[in-house]
């Protein structure tokens, strides 16, 4: 368990360690019992202070002092070895990384693609490559749902809806998974594979437009003839690609953990169908995919939940947390999971002016994989019921490495 300390120094709570990630949601609630919000040390070795009470998160993801742009603190991430994080790293120039005006300017260039009614365009083709990569794998009884479902539909339903050419879906599979990995060679490495291939491919689109997404951000102007600038377009594109896929793996991924731990969970899913967009909002928030939002820092000194943050200071949200702190109906209890849960509450697609602008295709997403799948495999059971979830050892993002898996072989 969890060693608890308010003090700073070398004793402080470690979070984000392999060990740690593997037994998350305990560490998370011994935190809890002691405040929602602490003085912790990362894996990196970076000291943060950690929100991880459901209020006190929806606070800090709304707060106008605690700032998403890394740019001012430039000096210290170099110093601490995080300067990934910075302009021209290839995370740096979008929306994710920008506080107002540039915050509203960035996300209003993008947002139309995004609404509900344009996502819902993209539903039938959802539905045919989910049932596809099902027909590869339903005949055989068994299957790691990781590598064949929830990984590739979601890369391919981005990359379709961006242009990426099918022969480098698999690339930016693995580029995006190194990307968010916490600062190393190999994290550099994926991210600067990802950027030279994407820089690539916009001068392909600039050269060539075609009726995709990326060919669209080249040619977009707002109201006010603003328009991306190169450096901008290729930070929209990386996050794109990266935020477009990898959290609705793992959203995929977490829930069918869960009802594969929870048998008559699934059962009741297969039974009201309907009833899987609202348990949607339930696994999101009983195990979201995001385990914690990048850093946000403090422009100036203020107070949040009790604790005084001084200027440049940082801080960073426990989604994972939040969650199993969410209110729910009377008599309840947070730690368990109920798909029939009425109205599910929880901030992990965020809070304010940065809520999740992919939140409707990540819904939508969910909603059509895991009702292709429980559909189609009446009988979905974990292969060995007495081994472990393996979940991502390291980064910021939450879900299983593996989901092996049998069930009563079908035709395709």
């Amino acid at each position: 368990m969890i060693t608890y300390s308010r003090e700073s120094g070398t004793d402080l709570p470690r979070v984000g360690t392999p060990d740690f990630k593997a037994h998350a949601h305990d560490h998370y609630a011994e935190l809890r019992r002691h405040g929602p919000l602490h003085r912790v040390r990362m894996s990196d070795g970076s000291v943060t202070w950690l929100v991880v009470g459901h209020e006190l998160a929806r606070e800090a993801l709304a707060h106008p002092r605690l700032s998403k742009d890394p740019q001012p603190f430039a000096e210290q991430l170099r110093a601490s070895g995080r300067h990934i994080l910075l302009a021209g790293s290839g995370f740096g120039g979008n929306m994710l990384m920008a506080d107002p005006p540039e915050h509203t300017r960035l996300r209003r260039l993008v947002s139309g693609v995004f609404t509900s009614q344009s996502v819902e365009k993209l539903a039938p083709r959802m539905e045919v490559l989910a049932h596809e990569l099902i027909d590869a794998f339903a005949g055989r009884g068994s299957a790691d749902l990781v590598s064949s479902y929830t990984a590739p539909l979601p890369i391919t339903v981005i990359c379709e809806l961006l242009g990426v050419p099918a022969e480098a879906h698999e690339d930016l599979l693995t580029w995006t998974r190194l990307s968010m990995g916490p600062p190393s060679e190999q994290q550099r490495a994926g991210l600067t594979a990802l950027n030279t291939y994407l820089r690539d491919l916009l001068e392909a689109k600039r050269r060539t437009p075609a009726d995709d997404l990326l060919s669209r951000l080249i040619a977009v102007r707002d109201e006010d003839d603003s328009r991306l600038s190169d450096t901008e377009l290729l930070g929209t594109a990386v996050v794109l690609v990266v935020a477009g896929h990898e959290t609705t793996v793992n959203l995929l991924g977490n829930a069918l953990a869960a009802l594969l731990d929870h048998p008559a969970q699934a059962r009741a899913l297969r039974e009201a169908p309907e009833r899987i967009p609202n348990a949607v909002e339930e696994f999101l928030r009983y195990d979201p995919p995001l385990e914690i939002t990048p850093t946000r820092f403090a422009t100036e000194e203020l107070e949040l939940g009790g604790e005084l943050i001084k200027p440049a200071e940082t801080v960073t949200i426990a989604l994972t947390s939040a969650g199993r702190d969410a209110p729910v109906e009377a008599g309840a209890d947070p730690d368990q999971l109920d798909v029939l849960r009425p109205h599910p509450r929880h901030a992990s697609f965020g809070h304010g002016i940065h809520y999740c602008i992919g939140a409707p295709l990540a819904r939508l997403e969910a909603d059509i994989a895991l009702r292709a799948l429980l559909s189609r495999l009446p009988d979905l059971a974990w292969a060995d019921p007495t081994e472990p979830v393996a979940w991502l050892p390291a980064g910021i993002t939450r879900g299983p490495v593996r989901l092996p898996v049998r069930f009563t072989p079908t035709a395709s």
